[in-house]
């Protein structure tokens, strides 16, 4: 037999890799083609924070810096409303149709067990919040005009609470 079966078998059994030139190459493309894709890719996500020439980069810089939150100063000086006022412009929507266990304006059974808690107590449910109602302090109203507004409806349904007056100024 010839010797040739042996270098077939021997052919099988090596890699793509056949002379030391070729182990060189790809010894040096295996740690430079990562680089340039590293480069590439760092190249890429730092283009996208870049200005175009003439573009606005003081409104950008503000649009950045924006404030978080604003401070509003109300009139202190404005008439305060009345209890009806608020009523309708705050606690219909709940009172009026009873949503969310809502007391109904002017339900006599409903109202009786809170009015026997007290006025305070049901002012300071209405400020801070109780069950499903949120707390209204705060809110586009004073304090005193929510308290103006419990009064109104607990003397809908037979109440006899006063409706706060406005506190007097302050005298220098």
């Amino acid at each position: 037999m010839s010797d040739n079966s042996h270098d077939q078998a021997h052919e099988d059994h090596t890699g793509p890799v056949k002379t030391p030139k070729q182990m060189l190459m790809l010894s040096f493309a295996s740690f430079v083609i990562p680089v340039f894709i590293i480069i590439g890719l760092v190249y890429y996500v730092t283009s996208a924070n870049k200005t175009a020439p003439g573009g606005d980069t003081e409104r950008a810089v503000a649009e950045r810096i924006q404030k978080v939150g604003t401070v509003e100063i109300r009139d202190a000086n404005r008439p305060l409303k009345a209890g009806e006022d608020v009523y309708k412009a705050q606690c219909s929507a709940c009172h009026a149709v009873g949503a969310a266990g809502a007391p109904k304006f002017g339900d006599v059974a409903a109202w009786a067990p809170r009015i026997k808690t007290g006025y305070e107590a049901l002012v300071n449910s209405a400020l801070k919040g109780k069950n499903a109602m949120g707390a209204q302090g705060g809110g586009d109203f004073s304090d005193i005009e929510i308290a103006r507004a419990v009064a109104y409806m607990t003397s809908a349904a037979g109440g006899k609470f006063k409706e706060p007056e406005a506190p007097a100024a302050e005298k220098k």
